[in-house]
């Protein structure tokens, strides 16, 4: 029996999705353009633009169907290869609802087309390897950029994916829970990016040439964007037009407020002044932080969430970094991997079980040591499958052609070395 698609749900996620794009172009190619130096803005700007390009094509033609198709605990199969069977339930111009994990024990029934569900994970997986290009800006081949992007999403996102939000998930049976991509998106991105950032090396004169932000003007306007794409992000991950979605929208207001106020107050005490860069960037390690949590936890927990989030991603963004010496550009390390961090395990430590609780579970995800032990156990093999791949695809295509443009190109600048073209 075809069971019709709600469609008050299905409106709810074509508008998330379309939020969820516009975190990647444009807010974050804003967000980082305006970081950067003038010489490479366009540079960086295309960076999230051209991933945007690839990552659809990657994702349509096989990532979706490693991530979301049965196959086994580890990984998808190839049954959604190019989308195949995704129109099987057309009739007459019309589609209807999927299910999720069908022909398993772990099935769960969807209220939307799987059009709609595949476009809405398309959009994470978009701008989780844009993410990573925070922390190696300024200094990594296009080319290689492109041959990175298609290799960690097949490699690295997709099985992570699979097994945190597939039915069938390894790490979903652990009982770790993960909203809207604190382990796939932000650790993930985050980690990768700090191995990016150890692998290439430093950029040339950071600790004594001016490496000032170019426009924070573009910044501002970008993190607002991403701010507000964030409920798609979010609340769009409830799969529904529900309660869920909506205190889903309301702890994601309330934790980036928050992580924006704290890391103003932790910058002011220590430095006698509050930055806009250091505002915008403590608003999205809030962001960040609630995103595993945003449909599990309380309001006042997700401002304690944002509070930590914006205190920690502060220490790691500034002593971290120098303390150990790398140079993760744009903070995608320090904001994302570190934020994403602090959001699972603190899910374990506030989740409030009648937010998730369903008739086969009717007690929900409740906050208890088990359950932080079992979020803790999900960043750790987050971590050390994404440090494990990541630098073994940087590895294969630094011997093949090359990482990092060359001292006297980054000297001049991507945007006239790489496309030939320059901001007047």
């Amino acid at each position: 029996m075809r069971t019709p698609i709600d469609t008050g749900d299905t409106a709810w996620m074509l508008v998330s999705t379309a939020f969820v794009l516009m975190m990647t172009i444009p807010g974050l190619a804003l967000f980082y353009g305006g970081m950067v130096r003038k010489k490479n803005v366009l540079a960086t700007l295309i960076q999230s633009f051209m991933i945007c390009c690839i990552g659809s094509l990657v994702w349509m033609v096989a990532g979706y169907s490693l991530a979301f198709s049965t196959g086994s605990p580890w990984i998808g199969d190839l049954s959604r290869v190019m989308l195949h069977g995704v129109a099987d339930n057309f009739r007459d111009g019309v589609d209807s609802a999927f299910t999720l994990g069908a022909g398993t024990a772990a099935a769960v029934p969807m209220t939307i087309p799987e059009s709609v569900y595949m476009m809405f994970q398309m959009t994470f997986a978009v701008i989780t390897p844009a993410l990573i290009t925070g922390a190696y800006a300024e200094r990594m081949k296009f080319s290689s950029m492109c041959l990175f992007t298609v290799a960690w999403l097949l490699l690295v996102y997709a099985p992570v994916a699979h097994w945190v939000w597939s039915p069938t998930g390894w790490v979903a049976g652990l009982g770790a829970v993960d909203f809207a991509g604190g382990t796939v998106v932000h650790i993930n991105s985050g980690v990768a990016g700090l191995v990016c950032a150890i692998i290439l090396g430093r950029r040339k004169g950071v600790g004594t040439e001016d490496l000032s932000p170019f426009n924070l003007t573009y910044a501002i306007i970008g993190a607002s964007l991403l701010w507000v794409g964030w409920f798609g992000f979010n609340a769009g991950s409830a799969l529904g037009a529900n309660g869920r979605a909506g205190m889903a929208m309301l702890t994601t207001q309330v934790a980036a407020a928050a992580g924006g106020v704290a890391w103003m107050i932790v910058e002011w005490a220590r430095t006698g002044k509050p930055t806009a860069l250091g505002i915008i960037s403590g608003a999205v390690a809030g962001l960040v932080a609630i995103t595993p949590a945003a449909g599990f936890v309380l309001p006042g927990s997700a401002v304690v969430i944002g509070l930590i989030a914006g205190a920690g991603c502060f220490w790691s963004a500034t002593w971290l970094k120098h303390r150990f010496g790398y140079d993760d550009s744009l903070d995608a390390f320090g904001v994302h991997g570190t934020g994403g961090i602090i959001g699972a395990i603190l899910t374990g430590a506030f989740a409030y079980g009648p937010l998730s609780a369903t008739s086969s579970n009717p007690v929900g995800t409740v906050a208890s040591v088990h359950q932080v032990l079992a979020q803790i156990e999900a960043v750790g093999v987050t971590v050390v499958w994404c440090v494990i791949m990541t630098t073994v695809i940087l590895k294969v295509l630094d011997l093949a052609m090359g990482l990092r443009v060359s001292p006297e190109e980054e000297l001049e600048g991507l945007d006239m070395v790489l496309h030939g073209e320059r901001i007047n």
